[in-house]
C-alpha cells in the first residue's frame, strides 16, 4: 500500500522539515555572539571588582598619610628619642626600616641631646619631625620638653598636664582623644570610685579601650592624695553601695563582720572576710580608712 500526500499535506510537511532544520541550525550560527556576550559579562565583573580594589587602596592610603610617618595611624605619646624601642618608633607612625635606621645609629654610639636633633635622621621628614617634637622629653636636658610657642602646640602641652582626680569635664575635654562623652563618663566613674590611685583603672571607664588608653595616658596624671577614703568603722550600707568595686553581699559581709567582730583596726582585718579576695581587698585599699 502506497502513502500519498495531497498537495496541502505536501507543503505542510515541506514547511515542518523547514523549520525543524532552521531550529537545528540556530544554537552553531549564534554561539559566538552567545560567547562574546557571556565574556563580555565577565569582563564587566572583573573591571567592578577592580575598580572597587583600587577605591579600596586609594582610601587605606589616605588614611595611612594621617599618621607620623606616612605608613600607618601613629600613637603619641611622651618619649626619650635615646631610650625607647624600634617596637615605640613603629607605634609613632615610622616605618619598620625607619625605626631600625634609628635603633642602628644609636647602637653606632649616636645619641639626641635636643629635641632639634631628631632633624638630623633622614628617615624623619619635616613633617614628621612636626608631629613628634612636642612629645620629646631628653633624659638630663635642661630643656627637657621642648614647648613650640605656636597657640596649637601649646594647647597639646597643656592637655598633657591634666589631673584626673581634680578636673571637670571641660578640662577633660581639652585631651587630645577624649571628647565630651568620654569627659562625662570619666567624671562619673571617678565620682563613684572616691578618684583613681593610677592611671590604668580608667581602662575600667566603659568604652575607653587599650588603644584609646595608650593615646591619653601622658596627658594625664594621677594625685592619690586627693582619693576620697571611707570610713570603714561608720559606713553604712547606703554609703558603700554605689561603690563599683562592691557588690551587695560583699557589704553585707563587710557590716556583719564588724557587727560581730567590733571595729576594724586596718586593711589585714578586712582580709578576714570570707567573701573577699585576696585582689578584691587589695583594689579597695586605697578607698578605707579605719
Amino acid at each position: 500500500m502506497y502513502f500519498s500526500f495531497s498537495k496541502r499535506e505536501f507543503n505542510g510537511l515541506l514547511i515542518l522539515v523547514t523549520l525543524v532544520m532552521f531550529i537545528s541550525v540556530v544554537p552553531y550560527l549564534f554561539e559566538d555572539r552567545w560567547r562574546v556576550a557571556d565574556n563580555s559579562a565577565d569582563d564587566r565583573k572583573a573591571i567592578q571588582e577592580l575598580t572597587l580594589l583600587m577605591a579600596e587602596e586609594r582610601a587605606g592610603s589616605r588614611n595611612n598619610k594621617s599618621g607620623a610617618g606616612g605608613t600607618k595611624k601613629s600613637i603619641l605619646f611622651k618619649f626619650d628619642p635615646n631610650l625607647i624601642s624600634a617596637a615605640q618608633w613603629q607605634q609613632l607612625g615610622l616605618s619598620v626600616k625607619q625605626a631600625a635606621a634609628i635603633v642602628n645609629y644609636r647602637s653606632k654610639g649616636g645619641k639626641f641631646y635636643k629635641p632639634e636633633d631628631l632633624k638630623k635622621m633622614y628617615t624623619i621628614s619635616a613633617a614628621v619631625y612636626e608631629e613628634l617634637v612636642p612629645y620629646v622629653v631628653i633624659a638630663g636636658s635642661r630643656d627637657s620638653t621642648y614647648i613650640n610657642k605656636s597657640p596649637a602646640r601649646m594647647e597639646k602641652i597643656v592637655a598633657a598636664l591634666i589631673a584626673l582626680n581634680t578636673a571637670d569635664t571641660l578640662e577633660l575635654d581639652k585631651i587630645k582623644g577624649i571628647g565630651p562623652a568620654f569627659a562625662r563618663r570619666i567624671v562619673s566613674y571617678r565620682d563613684r570610685l572616691g578618684g583613681f590611685y593610677k592611671k590604668e583603672q580608667l581602662l575600667e571607664v566603659f568604652g575607653l579601650d587599650s588603644v584609646k588608653f595608650q593615646e591619653i595616658k601622658d596627658q594625664v596624671y594621677v594625685d592619690e592624695g586627693k582619693v576620697v577614703k571611707l570610713n570603714l568603722n561608720t559606713a553604712v550600707y547606703e554609703t558603700l553601695k554605689n561603690h563599683p568595686y562592691l557588690r551587695s553581699k560583699q557589704i553585707n559581709a563587710i557590716l556583719q563582720y564588724r557587727k560581730q567582730h567590733g571595729n576594724y583596726s586596718n586593711i589585714a582585718d578586712l582580709k578576714k572576710v570570707a567573701i573577699l579576695s585576696a585582689a578584691d581587698v587589695e583594689r579597695l585599699e586605697p578607698y578605707f580608712s579605719f
